[in-house]
């Protein structure tokens, strides 16, 4: 039970990363406790961006395939205080996107607080593993997933961006792949240990390499890491922990550099478990629980708050450290995951739960 858990875990910060706001189930913290009932559903996002004013904004979100993942919500916040939202979506999954768009799939998961719908006012092909047009492989180039699109690489991209808006505000990256993810470090080769270093953490250097230079001084850039960047995280293998760990250490350099030389600031959010389409799809078999389930219900039973995770909690969490109320901060990695991170042991442990003595009998 505990190794399915920890492969679950695994797979939290994936290509996608997606993280819809939804209900789930949870267990007792510790053996002996009185379960509890989830609380309801409830929005986050009102209490946060009523407080923060970013008309005139505008913030380009890297990542966004859908309305379940990190990227989206983040976006939502971002629209709920007032910005200009435009996105960068991998080009085989871009059609689909906009289909879904054009056809109102994401409506619903578009709806502000004021009733009205976030508008995403551009979408741009990105392919964040090529920085510029002579990195692209012949086989990309003709592989029938990109036909028809041009101009998705890192460089191209921000041209592209600055063309449109000239200056923009906000950055975030909401990106992570890893080839291998399912095969421990020992046996992870050399092509997939750097794929995963390539796509989930220069990928974030690559973009503010190319879009620092046309972000207004007090912009911000936010990322997304996971906690197997410094905690052993059995099944995360692939060399994705290290690349979460590359994207850590790389936000408190390029806090630094980027501070000085554009005067923008650079943080990451480090996000618990939360249930999606994309992580419900894994390991599903019929009668039992996804892997998904299972950490979301290890962290009820492990984390300091036992009480759900939503996907508004991350995007309040990001409309905080990309709103002026920030302005101060900067190379920080910001925990969001009901404080699962402080915790050394397991409660659910087996090792934990008392022996029941029976009576003896005088």
């Amino acid at each position: 039970m505990i190794l399915r858990v920890n492969l679950l875990l695994s797979f939290l910060v994936s290509a996608l990363a997606f993280a819809p706001s939804m209900d789930v189930g949870r267990t007792s913290f510790i053996q002996r406790a009185q379960q509890t009932p989830p609380p309801s559903k409830r929005s986050t996002e009102l209490s946060m961006s009523a407080s923060i004013d970013l008309k005139g904004k505008v913030a380009f979100v890297a990542g966004v395939a859908d309305s379940t993942g990190y990227g989206w919500a983040i976006a939502k916040a971002l629209a709920e205080a007032g910005a200009t939202i435009i996105i960068g979506t991998w080009p085989p999954v871009l059609k689909i996107f906009q289909m879904g768009l054009r056809k109102g799939q994401f409506d619903k998961d578009s709806t502000l607080a004021d009733g009205s719908k976030m508008t995403i006012e551009k979408v741009y092909p990105l392919d964040a593993v090529f920085d510029t047009p002579a990195d692209v492989p012949e086989e990309i180039m003709h592989n029938k997933r990109y036909a028809g699109l041009d101009g998705y690489t890192i460089s191209e991209v921000a041209k592209a961006v600055e063309a449109d808006y000239g200056k923009i505000d906000i950055l975030v990256h909401s990106l992570a792949n890893g080839p291998e993810v399912t095969k421990p470090l020992l046996e992870t080769s050399r092509k997939g240990y750097l794929a995963a270093s390539s796509a989930s953490a220069y990928s974030a250097v690559s973009l503010l390499q190319h879009f620092g230079p046309i972000m207004n001084e007090g912009g911000s850039m936010v990322s997304l890491t996971y906690i197997a960047s410094e905690k052993v995280i059995p099944g995360y293998g692939g060399g994705m922990s290290s690349a979460k760990a590359q994207l850590e250490s790389d936000t408190r350099t390029l806090a630094f550099e980027a501070g000085r030389k554009w005067g923008v600031r650079v943080n990451t959010i480090s996000a618990g478990p939360l249930k999606s389409r994309a992580a419900s799809a894994i390991g599903k078999e019929p009668g039992r629980k996804t892997f998904i389930e299972y950490a979301i219900d290890y962290s009820s039973a492990n984390a300091p708050l036992a009480q759900d995770l939503y996907s508004d909690d991350v995007g309040n969490a990001s409309l905080f450290l990309n709103s002026p109320m920030a302005r101060t901060v900067t190379g920080i990695t910001l925990y969001v995951d009901n404080g699962l991170h402080v915790m050394g042991v397991a409660l659910d442990s087996h090792s934990l739960q008392q022996e029941t003595l029976e009576p003896v009998e005088a």
